[in-house]
């Protein structure tokens, strides 16, 4: 009866940790009510690339949202992110998005610059002013592969 009793002990801190781990992961992956609660709001690219639902959306590297959703705007042909901002956060009408990464190979997340203007963007605003993400491997080989135009300069004749 002892060894009843330990193995009930044992297989109830086993799903406590468990519970413990996929409570932990799901709120560290964004899905979670970590932001508790917040507002929407959209921007749109002309590219996204590396940017996911679930990518962090900062303001001076501090997490303040994340990407909710993503879609192609079929008149314009740019990428939409739709976000959500922590409701603490005022963000002004003229701020700006940008697409950038935590370093040259580093994970993307949209960073935000908050303009000057007094008024706030609200549940539903879009964001006018947006540079989307760099392409660093087009912008290398373009660098190793072009051709420079110059011509090698000729030795004078003697």
């Amino acid at each position: 009866m002892k060894s009843s009793t330990l193995e009930t002990i044992v297989g109830a801190a086993i799903i406590a940790v468990a519970v413990a781990f996929f409570t932990f992961a799901y709120n560290a992956s964004g899905k979670g009510s970590s932001l508790g609660g917040g507002y929407h709001i959209s921007a749109e690219f002309d590219n996204v690339d590396g940017v996911a639902v679930g990518s962090d959306v900062r303001v001076a590297g501090i997490k303040i949202g994340s990407v909710v959703g993503q879609g192609l705007n079929p008149q314009s042909y740019q990428a939409r992110l739709d976000m959500l901002i922590q409701n603490n956060i005022e963000l002004s009408d003229d701020t700006s998005a940008k697409i950038t990464a935590e370093g040259l190979l580093g994970a993307k997340f949209v960073a935000l610059d908050p303009g000057g203007s007094e008024t706030k963007i609200t549940e539903g605003g879009v964001l006018s002013y947006t540079q989307g993400a760099i392409d660093i491997w087009s912008i290398i080989s373009q660098a190793m592969f072009s051709k420079s135009g110059t011509k090698p300069v000729d030795a004078p004749k003697q």
